[in-house]
C-alpha cells in the first residue's frame, strides 16, 4: 500500500504533525497508534465514578508562546487553571517550587523578598563546577534544602542519586525570589475545557487524516510504502534495540475515590520527597474544575518496568542515543520525548511541530 505520509503515534506530536500536513499540504496522512485510544500520555477519561482523570498522570498546559497557544485554541477553549503544588517536608505542607513563602514556612522566618537572596547566598555552594543535578541545587540552594526537597525525591523518581543525573533534570525546576506560589509562571495556562482527548480528537478531525488504532508499527510496516514517516515512539524500539536498550522510567498509579468529601487535599498535587514510597498525589478535580461530589486521587510510584514515561538523562544513554541517530533514514523524522530522547513539555512539542519542515 502506497501512502504519502505516515505518522506513528497519535499523541500531541503525532496529531499536530498530521494536522499540519493535511491542512497545509493537502496531502493524505495515515496516523497509527498501538494504543486503543488517541492522545498518548495526555489521554483523559471519566472513570467508573464519573470523575475525569488523566490516565497517565497530570497534564497542565502552560506556555509563553502566543503562537502555540493560538494554534491550539483553534481546537479548544481553556479553563485557565493555575497549578499549585505543595511538598510534604518535616511534617509541613509547603509551597513548591521553593519561594520565599516556602522558606518562611519551613524555617519559621519572616524574610522579605529583599532578604531572601542574601539568606540563600549564605547557604549555597559558591564557585561549584556544575556537573550534575546535585550540583545545580547545591549551587542555588545549599545542602539543607537539597536534602529536604531533592535528594530522596530524585532517588524515588529515577532510582539514581542526583549526582548521577544530567544537570538539565533539576535545572527545569524554578526557584522563586518572590511570593508567587504557582507552579508555573507562564503567561498562558490551563486545561482544555472538554479534556485533552477531545482536543486531540478535534486536531485529528480532517478529511485527509486516516486513523488506525490498536496497531503495532512493526506489524504494519512490511505492508506499507510511504513518502515520509514521522515517528514519535521510542527510537531504540524503532531500530529493534539493535544497539541496545535506552533507559526509561515508568509510572504506576494507585487510584482511590472518596465519596464522603468534596476534596481530598488542598491543591492539585502534593509531593512527598521523603515520606512513603509514592512520589506524589494528584487530585484531578482541582485541575479539571469538574463540579461533582466525589473525588478521585492518584498516587504515583516510579518504576523501572512498564511503558516508558521519562527518558533517563545520563551520559551513557546520551551516547547510545546519538549512535541510534546515525542510523535514521533520510525520509524518516523522529519527533517527541521518546523519539528524540529528550524531555519536552507539551507546548515545546507543539512549537517543535509548528516549526518543522514538513
Amino acid at each position: 500500500m502506497k501512502i504519502q505520509n505516515v505518522v506513528v503515534g497519535a499523541g500531541f506530536a503525532g496529531a499536530c504533525i498530521a494536522r499540519r500536513i493535511a491542512e497545509e499540504k493537502n496531502e493524505s496522512v495515515l496516523v497509527i497508534d498501538k494504543k486503543m485510544h488517541i492522545a498518548g500520555h495526555a489521554y483523559d477519561e471519566y472513570n467508573e465514578h464519573g470523575v475525569l482523570i488523566h490516565k497517565y498522570g497530570p497534564h497542565i498546559f502552560h506556555t509563553n508562546n502566543k503562537l502555540v497557544w493560538n494554534w491550539l485554541s483553534r481546537f479548544t477553549e481553556w479553563n485557565n487553571y493555575q497549578h499549585r503544588v505543595l511538598s510534604y517536608v518535616d511534617g509541613f505542607y509547603v509551597p513548591m517550587p521553593i519561594s520565599i513563602e516556602t522558606i518562611n514556612s519551613l524555617y519559621n522566618l519572616n524574610l522579605s523578598t529583599f532578604e531572601l537572596e542574601s539568606w540563600l547566598d549564605e547557604r549555597r555552594l559558591k564557585d561549584l563546577l556544575i556537573k550534575n543535578s546535585e550540583d545545580v541545587v547545591l549551587s542555588k540552594l545549599g545542602r539543607d534544602l537539597f536534602e529536604k526537597f531533592f535528594k530522596n525525591y530524585t532517588f524515588k523518581q529515577w532510582n539514581l542519586d542526583a549526582n548521577q543525573l544530567d544537570a538539565s533534570v533539576i535545572s527545569r525546576i524554578p526557584v522563586r525570589h518572590n511570593r508567587d506560589t504557582r507552579y508555573f509562571s507562564d503567561r498562558y495556562q490551563g486545561l482544555p475545557t472538554l479534556g485533552y482527548t477531545k482536543l486531540l480528537s478535534k486536531i485529528l478531525e480532517h478529511k485527509n487524516i486516516h486513523l488506525l488504532l490498536n496497531t503495532e508499527w512493526s506489524n504494519i510496516k512490511p505492508d506499507l510504502s510511504y513518502g515520509k514517516l514521522f515517528y514519535t515512539g521510542s527510537i531504540d524500539e524503532y531500530f529493534d534495540y539493535s544497539l541496545g536498550n535506552l533507559g526509561y522510567r515508568s509510572v504506576k498509579f494507585e487510584y482511590e475515590t472518596f465519596f464522603d468529601r468534596e476534596y481530598f487535599q488542598k491543591v492539585g498535587t502534593v509531593n512527598y520527597p521523603n515520606d512513603y514510597d509514592f512520589t506524589r498525589i494528584t487530585e484531578y478535580k482541582w485541575l479539571t474544575g469538574q463540579k461533582i461530589l466525589q473525588t478521585t486521587i492518584a498516587r504515583e510510584f516510579s518504576s523501572s518496568e512498564g511503558e516508558p514515561f521519562y527518558t533517563v538523562p545520563n551520559a551513557s544513554n546520551q551516547i547510545l542515543y546519538k549512535e541510534y541517530t546515525k542510523m535514521i533514514p533520510n525520509n524518516v523524522f523522529f519527533i517527541g520525548r521518546l523519539a528524540e530522547y529528550k524531555y519536552y513539555n507539551m507546548d515545546q512539542i507543539v512549537e517543535r511541530v509548528l516549526f518543522l519542515d514538513i
